[in-house]
């Protein structure tokens, strides 16, 4: 079995010490079968803080391992600095990116970019990005091309209860490359996000579920 989750998805943080303004804590599936469990949380600093940690077994055999970390600190709506790691079947990255003057300098260990100094990651939680045309992977400091549409209104079971919700569609493409194929849905109420679906390349659906 081979496959590749969407980076974008795993907005990684690690931090400890603060006490959290807002927690987003997700069981996660690969089609119906869990593989593992994603928590984000904002602190009072708009400090994002997220662990994401998946296992894909075949036949008792671990087939895909992902573990990823990342430290993302905001001001104002826009990204202060990114710190994230990625350990990949073993295959290890890290990206990191700051605000220098009038600019948002990333740096993936190969190349470094200039972005506008408002940049943003594919900040769920954050209806602000639900406006955005374009948004940076916090994993490999792809600067992709975004088109998010809403596309209704919907009854999602979550956490147990049925409750209405606002659904979206988010494409991303680099260079006119299709990359990310992703639904997201927020309440209908208060405009907090509860979950998400994406479409793996190869085909496979990944369901993230409030706990």
């Amino acid at each position: 079995m081979t496959m590749k989750i969407p980076s974008a998805l795993l907005l990684g943080c690690l931090i400890c010490g603060n006490a959290f303004a807002k927690e987003w804590d997700f069981d996660v599936y690969l089609d119906k079968t869990r593989i593992g469990q994603h928590t984000f949380s904002l602190n009072e600093a708009n400090k994002l803080v997220s662990q994401a940690k998946f296992n894909v077994k075949v036949l008792f055999i671990n087939a895909y391992q992902y573990q990823h970390t990342a430290i993302e600190e905001w001001q104002d709506g826009c990204l202060k600095s990114l710190e994230a790691s990625t350990l990949e079947n073993e295959v290890a990255t890290k990206v990191k990116g700051n605000v220098d003057s009038d600019r948002f300098v990333v740096n993936d260990g190969k190349e470094q970019k200039a972005l506008p100094a408002c940049a943003m990651t594919f900040a769920y939680w954050s209806q602000k990005m639900l406006l955005q045309t374009k948004l940076l992977n916090p994993q490999n400091a792809e600067w992709l091309d975004t088109r998010i549409i809403k596309t209704g209104s919907e009854m999602l079971d979550v956490k147990g209860q049925k409750i209405e919700t606002l659904r979206y569609k988010l494409n991303a493409s680099l260079a006119d490359k299709p990359k990310l194929n992703i639904d997201l849905w927020y309440r209908a109420d208060n405009h907090d996000w509860v979950a998400l679906r994406s479409t793996t390349p190869e085909g496979y659906i990944i369901n993230y579920k409030l706990r």
